[in-house]
């Protein structure tokens, strides 16, 4: 039986930011990942890179569940503040996890592939 929780679909974000408004869109995407917790999330992670890139993991059980917790989501000013805060966005990488080492706290790691 596949735990409900186990992630079947990670997607990669990822953004060039005006410079001055980093702080603003840090709150505004902790905002709006924070309630998608409540929608499926499997929970996020923001990162900037070396190359001033900032970068967004975020873990979802299925892309059915993903695309409902947008459909349900209706747009707030963190929504905004976070658009006003780029100034430039690639389009998002859609990942199938193959072998997960990555350890919530209290687990074990596990292979995907059934090898």
């Amino acid at each position: 039986m596949t735990n409900p929780k186990t992630p079947e679909l990670a997607v990669l974000y990822r953004w060039k930011l005006k410079p001055g408004m980093e702080d603003q869109f840090v709150a505004s995407w902790s905002r709006v990942t924070q309630s998608l917790l409540g929608r499926g999330s499997l929970g996020s992670r923001l990162h900037k890179g070396n190359d001033d890139t900032w970068y967004a993991y975020a873990q979802w059980p299925s892309n059915a569940a993903r695309e409902l917790a947008f459909a349900a989501v209706t747009e707030t000013a963190d929504h905004i503040n976070m658009r006003k805060a780029i100034l430039e966005s690639f389009p998002p990488v859609y990942l199938e996890p193959i072998a997960d080492f990555l350890l919530p706290s209290g687990t074990a790691p596990r292979k995907l592939d059934g090898g």
